[in-house]
């Protein structure tokens, strides 16, 4: 089975399991300003695990485009990828703990023929100190399923953490095994759900030596290593979270709609499926590997240093097509910054391989070709996607050049030392592009040293800041459903529906950010926008709000939504039925007059105020050019 018959097998398997199947969501969150990017299966679907209507039911499936700029560092490992897809199937009140394990041990020993002697099994091991329990339920499912194979799973307590003791199901603590959106128990808010997970994980090594260390494909296993110690020879292939608690005021009780989030790697379980420790050995990164050894004249596995910067070009260049394809230009700001990073990043490292030719548009070609049956919009943008990047990388290298200048220029104002410093180092890397291994490198051409320990604390100290502005900038927002950012977004609906009347009907959403202090919303307009309109747009979004309208949603089909003139964004997958929030009369047409009965009538997940009133008044704060096309406005309710 090759892995996108592995994605169709799952798909599948829960569909006949009355599941119904909903399209991935592009990977750059839309109302979710909490993140620059969609970094798991479940953050789609957050708000209706929060108790939210969902248009397609209470059982669903799909397979999420997922990407984590955070994990860079860990690439050129075995199993670590910035981009991926998760795998994922979703209970919103129906099923619970006993189906979610019988059905995922079932796949993955019956569907992909996973050897069930080699699946590990984490529970969560309780909390006595807040009154949780020991999650005995699921750690006894577990065994249960184990025995049906034959199996005589052995539940270990695993506070010692003394290696595996001949058992396949452990008990970790909340730091392993609770899920809440603000992380262990006791940091947990009023009103804020959560619950134990439980993670599956696949042992790649099972013929290790218990008592030495174990090296298989550059890969170090310890003597004591255990499911969740991070030696390399288990990795986890799927995560089931039971949402099943609330937090109150003096403690936790049960939350009458009990969840099932189920978040599943379909590289690992690839992986997994042809008995390789080694992701990057799976056939989506067959031709695209096969580019990199042509182009290079190195074959993949032969040595340890040329592995690691095959793995990271091969991850890169993946995520960046799927980002380039998404929306994520190459820019010096938000997500942007990431997809010119991970270019650049992959230059510097097909260097390593000894490729000086330009690659990137050829490698992310091979990508489109794997991808372009089960991504359309690949092969929809592939223009675009090799634009961007040839243009990225001849950039690059004319900055690679600028930076060898102010490297020689540097090496020529020393005097009689023979250490570069560590602040210079910096500069190049933050002002010129200019990585620190290049700079080691030419340093040592020319008989002198690099203050790396000094560059390393300055570059620490650039990312902390970098990290403190992302979290102010990011914090907040819908996806903690507040009531302030719940106004804000019905506000959105309102200026939607008052460009398309006022500026025309091409003034469409491009995007929008919202958080408790203001909103931020893209639209499509060619010219800028005069004060006259800017007047107008508020003028009309305060009179919509005081004619007090009625916030209401139905659940109906995509072309039925059309037809009441519902605004979408019609290019982006929908599901086969849609949540259509309509602001005013539900049973008229859409119409953006503050006359008429009905102002507003959009595609939306939620969540929405009940009558506009409830806003206060509108206030736009700012105007400005996004790109071209493309305008944003920044608007307050005082």
């Amino acid at each position: 089975m090759t892995t996108n018959g592995l994605r169709r097998a799952y798909l599948d398997f829960f569909k006949n399991h009355a599941h119904v199947e909903i399209p991935s969501a592009s990977l750059l969150p839309e109302n979710d300003p909490t993140t620059l990017f969609t970094g798991s299966g479940m953050q789609p679907i957050l708000p209706y695990l929060l108790g939210e209507l969902h248009p397609s039911g209470k059982r669903l499936v799909d397979s999420q485009k997922c990407f984590r700029s955070q994990d860079i560092e860990e690439v050129g490992d075995n199993c670590h990828t910035t981009f991926f897809e998760m795998l994922g199937n979703w209970s919103l009140g129906d099923y619970f703990k006993t189906e979610q394990v019988q059905w995922f041990f079932l796949f993955l020993t019956d569907v992909v023929k996973l050897n069930p002697e080699r699946l590990y099994i984490s529970c969560f091991c309780g909390q006595e100190d807040i009154g949780i329990p020991k999650d005995k339920e699921t750690a006894s499912l577990w065994q249960t399923a184990f025995k049906e194979k034959g199996i005589d799973a052995k539940i270990i307590d695993f506070v010692q953490r003394d290696g595996i003791q001949g058992g396949h199901i452990f008990y970790y603590d909340a730091s392993k095994n609770w899920w809440s959106r603000a992380g262990k128990p006791e940091n947990m808010p009023v009103g804020e759900p959560g619950g134990p997970d439980t993670e599956v994980f696949w042992d790649s090594a099972p013929d290790r030596e218990e008592k030495h260390l174990y090296d298989k494909d550059n890969i170090i296993f310890g003597s004591f290593c255990h499911p969740n110690c991070e030696c390399g020879r288990f990795f986890e292939i799927g995560n089931n979270v039971f949402m099943q608690y609330i937090k109150k005021d003096k403690g936790f009780v049960p939350l009458e709609q009990k969840n099932v989030d189920f978040g599943g790697g379909l590289e690992r379980i690839a992986a997994a499926m042809i008995d390789s420790p080694d992701v990057f050995k799976i056939d989506l990164f067959d031709t695209q590997r096969e580019v990199l050894e042509r182009m290079s004249g190195k074959i993949y596995g032969t040595d340890k240093e040329e592995t690691r910067a095959f793995r990271i070009i091969l991850d890169h260049m993946r995520a960046v097509t799927f980002l380039i394809a998404d929306g994520a230009f190459p820019s010096n700001k938000d997500q942007g910054y990431f997809t010119r990073r991970f270019i650049r990043r992959a230059i510097r490292y097909a260097g390593i391989l000894g490729i000086s030719d330009s690659f990137c548009s050829t490698v992310a070609d091979a990508v489109i070709e794997t991808y372009k049956e089960v991504y359309p919009n690949l092969k929809e943008k592939k223009d675009v996607i090799m634009k961007e990047l040839e243009k990225e990388e001849t950039k690059f290298k004319h900055t690679i050049n600028k930076g060898t200048k102010k490297f020689q220029e540097l090496v020529n104002s020393m005097a009689n030392t023979k250490m570069l410093s560590g602040i210079d180092a910096f500069d190049l890397y933050q002002s010129y592009g200019f990585p620190i291994e290049l700079t080691v490198e030419l340093a040592k051409e020319h008989g002198i040293g690099v203050d790396v320990e000094t560059f390393t604390i300055e570059k620490e100290k650039h990312q902390m800041l970098s990290r403190k502005g992302a979290q102010k900038k990011f914090y907040s927002g819908l996806a903690n459903h507040s009531k302030q950012c719940t106004k804000y977004h019905t506000a959105t609906h309102l200026f939607h529906a008052a460009c398309i009347r006022i500026l025309g009907p091409d003034a469409t959403q491009k995007g929008s950010n919202i958080t408790e202090e203001r909103m931020r919303f893209d639209f499509v307009h060619f010219g800028k926008v005069t004060q006259e309109q800017i007047k107008e747009l508020e003028n009309l979004v305060n009179a919509a709000i005081v004619r007090d309208y009625l916030v209401s949603f139905e659940i109906m089909t995509t072309d039925e939504a059309k037809a009441t003139g519902a605004i979408g964004l019609f290019e982006k997958s929908y599901n086969e039925r849609v949540k259509v929030y309509t602001i005013g009369d539900p049973n008229e047409s859409a119409v953006a007059d503050p006359l008429s009965s009905t102002f507003s009538r959009e595609f939306c997940g939620g969540p929405h105020v009940e009558h506009t009133g409830e806003l206060g008044h509108f206030k736009i704060i700012k105007e400005e050019s996004v790109s071209a096309g493309v305008r944003r406005i920044k608007a307050v309710l005082e």
